[in-house]
């Protein structure tokens, strides 16, 4: 075989980590927040969500490139940077799990119930769905979470490709903005933008759920991916989960900006409205493809969020815990599954309990992901550039400048929303 077509092989069987991490970002941010955007200021938001997927790319990358470059995921480099960074990472995540996974089960049941006509109860279709993915995880482990991923974002892309190409000829570029300086606090929230780039492309707690999906599939496949093939994995997952950010904003702008109709604040409300929106605008034919997109995004990412936050907590608890990375790896796997099963759980009275309130829920983590988010950049940024990374994969001055740019944006707009609270 050549060397060019070892090149080809290595890369394909190392693709995996990226395409979960993207399926979790394609979520909530992209569905609800970026068409919310498109809806509410046609394209002038553009350049808003450009500068936070450019600004918090290093956050991300650092993760798939510390578990390819050590062998470890990014809790043992959190752990190095002492257990208080360890204890403050699993505040974070318990805190924006619950809330995740709850809103998305939600969203999830309420497209399901809209697409097949019926109303069976919210909270029960929302068990029944999570029951599902918890079901793919248990028969397949990570191959399963895998194959069923790539899948959902065939449907997804494919889908939204459809969509696109449709509504392109409505496009209204007039508003298109680098900053939308005159909006900002009149037509647009300033919570909803920290809300907007809070989570585009998503929280970078994610980060550490990309290091142990790059480990899992190592463990999997036998075979350990390089930091080149890791990197390439992800900027294939990052630059899709950008595109796909700007083609709901586009959604938005082409189909509900300017239309006379009140946005409902609840997410999972709205995401149906736009199915209804499209198929007033297009006709009927275009609402499956639509809803195809919609369920693809929610149930995707659901799946993604399911498998995550048990296996960053597990670790996370695993290493509070044991006095080496062998005891470590050793305990985490029944903390997986115990936490999934405990999700599930607190998720299902959750809906059942505060159903109405979710909405406000989800802005509140999207918030404190945006508040956290130089933290936890910082963490990443620490971990990736200490003695335990080899010098030759440790990031270049460029990149180190780009997270050092990003920590400062973030954390001084961070900064004055909490100010202006005052």
């Amino acid at each position: 075989m050549s060397e060019s077509n070892r090149s080809k092989s290595s890369f394909w069987r190392s693709l995996g980590p990226g395409l979960i991490w993207a399926a979790t970002s394609i979520g909530v941010s992209h569905l609800v927040q970026s068409t919310r955007a498109g809806a509410m200021a046609g394209f002038s938001l553009v350049g808003v969500i450009i500068v936070a997927l450019i600004l918090k790319y290093p956050f991300f990358e650092f993760g798939a490139r510390y578990a390819a470059a050590t062998g470890k995921s990014l809790v043992e480099g959190y752990r190095n940077i002492g257990r208080w960074a360890l204890w403050l990472f699993l505040l974070i995540a318990l805190v924006t799990a619950v809330v995740s996974q709850s809103a998305l089960a939600m969203f999830a049941a309420y497209l399901a119930r809209y697409a097949f006509g019926a109303e069976w109860s919210l909270a029960a279709t929302a068990a029944g769905l999570m029951g599902i993915c918890i079901g793919l995880l248990v028969v397949g482990r990570y191959r399963g979470l895998d194959i069923a991923i790539k899948i959902l974002l065939v449907l997804l892309v494919l889908s939204t490709i459809a969509a696109i190409t449709v509504t392109a000829p409505r496009a209204d570029l007039s508003t298109l903005a680098l900053w939308p300086t005159d909006l900002v606090g009149t037509v647009i929230p300033f919570a909803f933008l920290l809300a907007l780039v809070g989570w585009m492309p998503s929280p970078v707690d994610v980060a550490v759920w990309s290091s142990l999906w790059t480990l899992a599939k190592d463990k999997t496949t036998g075979v350990r991916t390089s930091v080149a093939d890791a990197r390439r994995d992800f900027m294939v997952g990052y630059i899709g989960t950008s595109v796909l950010a700007i083609a709901f904003v586009s959604l938005g702008a082409t189909v509900l900006y300017q239309a006379d109709v009140t946005l409902s604040p609840a997410g999972a409300v709205f995401s149906t409205q736009l199915v209804d929106m499209y198929s007033q605008t297009l006709g009927a034919w275009s609402r499956p493809i639509v809803l195809i997109a919609a369920l693809a995004t929610i149930f995707s990412s659901l799946l993604a969020v399911i498998d995550g936050f048990p296996r960053a907590i597990a670790r996370t608890w695993s290493n509070l815990r044991a006095r080496t990375d062998a005891e470590a790896e050793t305990s985490s796997g029944v903390l997986y599954w115990g936490s999934m099963v405990g999700f599930f759980v607190i998720a299902f009275f959750v809906i059942l309990a505060f159903v109405g309130s979710l909405t406000a829920m989800v802005d509140l983590a999207t918030i404190i992901s945006f508040l956290t988010a130089p933290v936890l950049g910082y963490f990443n940024l620490k971990a990736v550039t200490s003695s335990v990374v080899p010098p030759e994969h440790r990031p270049g001055r460029a990149m180190v400048i780009l997270t050092w740019v990003g920590l400062l944006m973030l954390g001084g707009t961070g900064v004055a929303y909490l100010i202006s609270l005052l």
